[in-house]
């Protein structure tokens, strides 16, 4: 039996109770005993954790790693901080459930949040994706349904609502997905297709949800001119189905909203009171938003798919109305508000031969070649074929520690790691919430905050033995220095190796010792049952 003791650390155990200096056993994949200092056998390997924090593996609940957990056997840009477990499936759109004709759509259009790595996409449903993932990955995956593509499948991007024939169709593929072990689902509801249904197809389609017990997990229709009303909006779906709900990246950007972040969380406040709902949200601690460039455009332009989208920017006439509405109107894709060219900075191109563009805004490009804005944007999806990443500066710092210190709040990175140029919160979240937040500002105490990263989480994904160390739990396990753990990626830099976090455990084995990569792979799927 492999035995390693973790001698000597201070225990904080997920639960937000104080911490305590005691040595932790694992051997087999299990925590098998929390002792006093010098009390644990002895027999096993020793690894020295004085003036380290033992804490429970941190949980990403807001990943884009649907890729990167089959094509990077490193994946440092996780490991390194100290998830242990990441949720995919997000904002509605992913790769599994697919078919022969939705996966290459699907490849293209999220090319900006997962590039295109070469790899065996023989799977095409919910099960035989967690199966790639059972064969060994740098970290737990567990896997939300998402609404875009079961819509996608089904009715393909078609802006119209579906028949009672769709509906059954589209609630057998969440059934489905559900009993191969999703943990619930998810919705982009400014994303294709998804952004083409109504509240009661999103209810409809949540009864097989509710009926595994399972959780949905909205990226809402506007995070701008109807943020307060939109969370409402969650909220009602939430109820009306019957189902705990997580919201999403719950962040209260653009400069209008200054300061509304109460407003959003008395709403959440009133639905647990008033209605019993069982919510919980995730945010990163970071003022910029991350998305691939074509989102802005209205929903309208994306119909039919990506190549009748590029079709309608080529005519000069659709283009015209297209950009007035991103320009002056505000579309549904930018949440109702006129885009700010000066906020919307480029990350990554997926054509070498466009690689000038990454890391200038916008406006900036367009001042570099004497051009307009819009044409310069348009232009930029035409050539991209719809494959470019883009950071979007429109948050509030003051929502932002608002809402993180909520007891509904967990942390999620919503890191997308493709690109010259990517948001730093692929690398950085989970270090900068301490280094920033509980070091120098004090928004969460250490406890607290790694209560929000392990046992809340682990809570709402209805994983008993993940997220606490105590004897039987997983031993999933993240060892940090509270002093010195930092991120030291930035928007410049975004690749940044972060510091303090000497050792990491997935599922009992060292996927980082002594601040470097092993090469293990011990994650697996964590499916949910009803």
């Amino acid at each position: 039996m492999t035995r390693v003791v973790l001698a000597g650390g201070r225990v904080v155990d997920g639960t937000g109770t104080p911490g305590r200096d005691a040595d932790v056993v694992v051997a087999d994949g299990r925590v098998t005993e929390v002792a006093d200092p010098g009390r644990a056998e002895a027999t096993g390997r020793r690894v020295d954790a004085t003036g380290l924090v033992v804490s429970p593996g941190f949980i990403d609940m807001h990943a884009h790693s649907d890729l990167a957990v089959l094509a990077d056997p490193a994946h440092k840009a996780k490991a390194l901080q100290g998830v242990t477990t990441e949720v995919l499936g997000q904002d509605g759109l992913s790769y599994a459930p697919v078919t022969d004709t939705t996966l290459p759509q699907l490849r293209a259009q999220l090319a900006g949040w997962n590039g295109t790595p070469d790899l065996d996409y023989g799977w095409r449903g919910v099960g035989e994706y967690l199966d790639r993932i059972d064969a060994g990955t740098p970290t737990n995956v567990a896997y939300l349904v998402p609404h875009g593509n079961v819509r996608m499948a089904v009715m393909g991007t078609e802006d119209r609502a579906p028949t009672d024939a769709d509906l059954t169709a589209m609630r057998s593929l969440v059934a489905e997905g559900m009993a191969d072990g999703a943990m619930g689902m998810s919705a982009g509801l400014t994303y294709t297709p998804g952004m083409y249904a109504d509240d009661a197809e999103i209810v409809a389609l949540l009864e097989p949800v509710r009926r595994a017990g399972g959780y949905y997990c909205p990226h809402h229709r506007n995070y701008g001119s109807r943020v307060v009303e939109s969370y409402r909006e969650c909220l009602e779906i939430a109820r009306r189905a019957g189902v705990a709900l997580h919201l999403a990246h719950c962040h209260v950007n653009f400069p209008r909203n200054q300061g509304r972040a109460p407003e959003v969380l008395a709403a959440i406040d009133a639905a647990v009171r008033d209605h019993g709902l069982d919510v919980t949200l995730d945010s990163y601690p970071y003022l910029a938003a991350a998305t691939y460039l074509g989102a802005l455009l209205p929903s309208r332009a994306h119909s039919g798919g990506t190549a009748a989208a590029i079709a309608r920017l080529r005519d000069p006439a659709e283009r015209a109305r297209i950009l007035y509405e991103v320009e002056v109107v505000g579309t549904d894709g930018n949440h109702g508000i006129p885009v700010d060219w000066d906020t919307v900075v480029v990350t990554g191109v997926t054509r070498p031969e466009l690689s000038w563009a990454v890391g200038s805004s916008i406006r900036e490009l367009a001042d570099t070649h004497g051009r307009e804005a819009a044409e310069v944007f348009a232009d930029l999806l035409i050539k991209d074929e719809m494959g470019a990443g883009c950071l979007l500066r429109v948050g509030n710092e003051e929502n932002v520690r608002t809402i993180m210190a909520h007891p509904a709040h967990t942390a999620g990175s919503d890191g997308i790691l493709v690109g010259a140029k990517p948001h730093p919160r692929a690398w950085g979240t989970f270090p900068r919430y301490f280094e920033t937040y509980v070091r120098e500002l004090g928004v969460l105490g250490l406890e607290e905050c790694v209560r929000h990263m392990t046992s809340r989480p682990a809570r709402r994904l209805g994983l008993r033995d993940r997220g606490v160390i105590r004897p039987g739990a997983a031993a999933d396990i993240t060892v940090f220095d509270p002093e010195a753990i930092a991120s030291t990626a930035t928007y410049d830099n975004p690749r940044g190796t972060p510091e303090g976090i000497p050792h990491v455990l997935v599922n009992g084995e060292f996927t980082v010792r002594d601040g470097v990569r092993t090469g293990h792979l011990p994650g697996r799927s964590l499916r949910h049952r009803a």
